[in-house]
Order: structure tokens, then sequence, then C-alpha cells
């Protein structure tokens, strides 16, 4: 990484650091077996993967298929409009692909691609669903139908993994796009969920911090009280394989310093893993923010399901597509 000078400057007694020739907001580098990239070569480790996209006849897609055709990620079954998929690949490949390792099955809408899709992962014929240029809503009523759907009981929740510059560990960001006001069982489900990510990418025991506005239980806020009670929840054993604390306020979750500063002792305060969010807007608001104001890699699934769900934006890059297919190949791979 490039030389990166801090400069220092004290404020209320706190000391504020300064970074220029880059974005920096820790002051380490991340570890190199926690980058993003680390997850393509993991996912690459195993052969027998095999990916259905929902409506691939996408840009950003098929150059995402293409770039982990060439790292050797997984197999492939494209379902969508066969003519603009073909056409895309042929404009896009820098190298014939090899006709096992891609397979595209014509389908004659949105709907019928994403059944396709599902019933091969239903019928074993794939082990990861991705979804490609398809409406959220549409997709998912293929994945939760009742007769070839992917549901296995547990609450579907979106969990993001976070590469942001100059921090020394991933951040996983959870429920950023799937529920909408969690309650409090919804919530023990999703930290669920989000530690079983954790630990396929190498986090063996995640610390998860529910954050509120306040790290204090304060009656009138439905986010500390939860936050307490999965606290709670966690010590008896009810959520396990993870440590959980809170409430705590997203400075003193990812700070060391400010948790010094406000005197909080935990394993959690400073070293979160894992961010619970309250509320979904909550959660796209802070997802965003780390895109555009810190520049922040992120790979995203959908956990709960039968199998990992790569479900991102219709406008996320072919980078963060890759990313998010090497995650859900990790997920996929360590169950």
């Amino acid at each position: 990484m490039w030389g990166i000078k801090r400069f220092h400057e004290k404020r209320f007694g706190t000391e504020i650091a300064y970074y220029i020739m880059g974005v920096a907001v820790r002051g380490e580098r991340v570890d190199d077996n926690l980058l993003l990239d680390s997850l393509i070569d993991k996912a690459a480790q195993v052969r027998t993967n095999i990916v259905a996209v929902a409506a691939a006849e996408d840009l950003e897609v098929i150059e995402a298929v293409i770039a982990a055709l060439d790292q050797k990620l997984a197999k492939f079954i494209l379902y969508g409009d066969e003519e603009k998929i073909k056409v895309i690949i042929e404009e896009k490949k820098h190298q014939n692909i090899s006709e096992g390792c891609l397979k595209v099955v014509h389908a004659n809408s949105n709907a019928a691609a994403a059944e396709l899709a599902v019933k091969a992962v239903f019928n074993k014929e794939a082990n990861v669903l991705m979804k490609g240029n398809i409406p959220t809503n549409i997709f998912l009523k293929a994945v939760l139908n009742k007769e070839y759907g992917l549901r296995t009981g547990n609450v579907l929740s979106h969990i993001a993994a976070f590469e942001i510059p100059g921090f020394n560990r991933f951040m996983i960001v959870t429920d950023a796009a799937m529920n909408i006001a969690p309650d409090l069982e919804q919530k023990a489900q999703i930290i669920k969920n989000a530690v079983s990510i954790a630990k396929s990418i190498g986090i063996e025991i995640p610390k998860v911090a529910p954050v509120a506005a306040v790290e204090v239980v304060n009656p009138s806020m439905q986010a500390t009280l939860d936050a307490a009670a999965l606290t709670v929840m966690n010590k008896r054993g009810q959520i396990s394989g993870c440590i959980v604390d809170g409430p705590l306020g997203l400075d003193n979750a990812v700070s060391t310093l400010a948790a010094e500063h406000k005197g909080i002792i935990s394993e959690v305060a400073g070293n979160a893993d894992i961010l619970l969010v309250p509320t979904i807007e909550v959660g796209n608001v802070l997802y965003k923010s780390l895109i555009y104001f810190a520049n922040a890699k992120v790979g995203a699934v959908i956990a709960g399901a039968k199998v990992p769900i790569v479900l991102t934006s219709r406008s996320d890059s072919a980078e963060s597509k890759l990313y998010s297919l090497a995650l859900a190949l990790c997920c996929a791979t360590s169950k």
C-alpha cells in the first residue's frame, strides 16, 4: 500500500487522525487474509460449485460471470433471453469459454427465468442462486414459492461484508435490504445468519454489536431494549458461536478510542465484526454511505435459505457482483 502520512490534532480531549494520499479510518492496512480478494482465492479451491443465474441478460452480470469463469470459481447456468445473453458473452469474453462450464437456458420472461433458476437449485442442479437483471419482488416470489422454493423456516436476511480502506478487518452489516423492522426473535435469527456467514470467511468467534443511537438502555427506545435482550440471550446460550454486546453506538462499536473515551468496557466495543442495525433504513443508509463516502468494497448475500443467494442491486458494479459471488461460494462450501 502506498505511503500514508498521518497528522494528529487534539479536540475536546480526543485525538483526531488525518490521512493524505489515500483514505484511512483506522491507520492499519487490512489484513491480507481478510481481503475480499482472498474470498475469490478461497472459492477457487472448490471446483464443484454451480451457480444458477436468473435473468442473466445484463452486462454487469455477464462480466462478473466471465471473471468468475476466468478464475475457475464455479460453473454457471444462465436463465433469460438466450439471444441477448449470447450477444453480451460474445462481446465481453477475452477467450473461449469451455462449454462444460457455461450453459444458457432460454426463458420467455423474468418470472420464468426466476422460476427456472430456483427450480435448478431445488432439484440440486445448482448450489448457489444469483439474481440478475430482474426486479427483486419477482425474484423473491420464486425463492419463496411453497412448491419449489428455498424456504427453510428461518428468517431470510441480507448480509454485507465490507472491505473499508484502512480498516483492519471485515465489517459485516445486517440487515440492509430484507427485514424492514425486525422484532427481537427476528433479530436473533438475523444474528445467527450473519454468524454463519462470518465463520465461512474465517472469523472464528464473531463479535456482534446491536447498534442504536445510544449505548445505554432506554425504555423509550426499542432498539436499546432489543440489544440488551440479545446480549442476555447470548450469555445464556440462546444465541451461540459468537459474542453479542449491546446496545452500542456506531462509534464505540467500531472504534476502541471512542469506547475508551466513553468508559465502555466490553469484548465487542471497538472490535465489532458484525453490526446489527435496528431497521432497514439504518442499514440501507449505512451500506450506501460506506460505498459512496468511504470507497468501501462489498460482497453481499441473502442467508437463511437452503442455499446462499446473491442478491445485488441492478446498479452494482461487476466487481461487487463478483465479490458477492465469491462470498456466496465460500458460504456454500462451508455448509
